[in-house]
């Protein structure tokens, strides 16, 4: 494929699905800053890649791209997560959360990276299984059998969860 039309087909899906690319940089690395470098960093190796052979598979090329460079990200900072100040006043101010999936969201974070990715491709960036296992380069059975057993640890985390809940003291009753 010429240079030029790669360059049309990259804008046009990264300018359409910009937000979905965001998330899911933002689900690995949980920062706004690394996960808008992580969204250009596959930009730049997209747009560098003589990999694309498809024109009806640019989507699924570039998740994987942006997958394959989040991972990249934490082998690199070793898995290090950094909160910023603002983070650390809000959750030690003792307020009330208003993110209704919070708890989801810490069980996706303990989930295996395997693991993480199927669920994160799946559920939240809608792709359909054999997508994510185009995405992942796995397959297709390998895709369920790590959706099955993220789902059933998540399943797990989050009674361990409501459990705790349930058993926490009432105030103010």
């Amino acid at each position: 494929m010429n240079k030029p039309r790669q360059y049309e087909l990259i804008t046009d899906v990264v300018m359409h699905n910009k937000d979905n690319f965001y998330r899911l940089a933002y689900s690995y690395v949980l920062n706004p800053e690394d996960a808008l470098d992580i969204v250009q960093d596959s930009i730049h190796k997209a747009i560098k890649s003589d990999t694309l052979h498809d024109e009806t598979a640019v989507k699924s090329w570039f998740y994987k791209i942006v997958v394959h460079t989040a991972l990249d990200f934490l082998r690199r900072r070793k898995r290090v997560a950094v909160a910023s100040d603002a983070e650390l006043e809000y959750r030690d101010s003792g307020q009330e959360d208003h993110y209704r999936d919070m708890d989801l969201e810490k069980a996706l974070d303990e989930l295996p990276p395997d693991y993480r990715s199927v669920v994160v491709l799946r559920y939240f960036e809608d792709l359909k299984i054999e997508e994510v296992a185009e995405v992942l380069g796995l397959n297709v059975n390998t895709v369920k059998t790590r959706l099955y057993k993220a789902l059933k640890l998540l399943r797990i985390e989050m009674e361990e969860v409501e459990v705790n809940i349930e058993e926490a003291p009432k105030y103010g009753r």
